[in-house]
């Protein structure tokens, strides 16, 4: 087989030319960030209002503390990788992205970590545990969240205190009228309502080793029970009165108990 030299030193020089091409388009069209400083800083943070553990103004703060806040910074300085790996430091981040942009903007971007419940347990324990059941330490977050209380571990509240608030948190009646789980010594469930002076006991919750079995399963007993306690609501009290009764037990599906305050008895 004969090579024909010529062609293929022509392709060759082709191919050359062109990489040489996108090469040098590339390099022209890129800004040289050494002659460009960043005159603006746009901290954006979801879901900002409503979590509320995290600011622009404390965000500023943290990154002039680790001295690598960019404003007045040139560009070519400011290394967006380590801004994202300083955020993600904080315990209420949950994710976090900065670019810069020719003009001399740099964009940060972040996501908060969602509460869904506040533990004060027995011994003095205050903390959070998130959607993805995480602890999360305590700040001076206020807002008007499921609370629990009593004889709580971090194992159990995030195994098992956590998927119990979730479960209520799904349905807006339950979002608005439960303000307190309680757990017992035995890990019997105490709620304490927003309206109506009494307690609801529901008894243990399902334990299961697998998560989704054990979410499923909390689920469905939070639906089994709370079914009941509307339907209490709605053809009991309204007709008893909302400060009838002091405790009301769910704990066996055929009945309800009540027991009425001394002053009723």
């Amino acid at each position: 087989m004969r090579i024909n030299w010529k062609k293929t030193i022509i392709i060759t020089l082709d191919f050359a030319i062109g990489i040489y091409l996108v090469f040098a388009f590339t390099k022209l069209n890129k800004p040289d960030e050494s002659n460009l400083i960043c005159t603006k800083v746009n901290i954006n943070i979801q879901d900002e209002m409503t979590n509320g553990f995290l600011d622009a103004k404390e965000i500023k703060k943290r990154l002039k503390a680790k001295k690598i806040y960019p404003l007045e910074k040139p560009l070519n300085k400011i290394s967006t990788r380590h801004i994202e790996e300083t955020l993600m430091q904080s315990p209420f981040v949950k994710s976090a992205e900065c670019y810069k942009t020719q003009d001399g903007l740099v964009d940060i971007n972040l996501t908060q970590r969602m509460p869904i419940v506040r533990i004060k347990s027995i011994n003095n324990e205050d903390y959070y545990v998130d959607d993805h059941y995480q602890i999360m330490p305590n700040t001076k977050y206020t807002s008007d969240m499921i609370i629990a209380t009593g004889y709580i571990n971090k194992w159990y509240a995030q195994k098992y205190v956590s998927l119990l608030s979730k479960a209520l948190m799904t349905n807006e009646l339950w979002r608005n009228q439960i303000e307190q789980i309680n757990v017992l010594q035995d890990k019997g469930i105490e709620l304490v309502p927003r309206v109506g002076n009494h307690v609801v006991y529901l008894g243990n919750l399902p334990e299961a080793n697998a998560v989704e079995k054990r979410e499923k399963d909390i689920q469905d007993f939070v639906n089994r029970k709370m079914s009941r306690l509307e339907n209490f609501y709605k053809y009991g009290l309204s007709k008893a009165g909302w400060n009838k009764y002091s405790y009301i037990n769910l704990e066996f599906d055929n009945q309800i108990i009540c027991k009425k305050h001394n002053s009723n008895s």
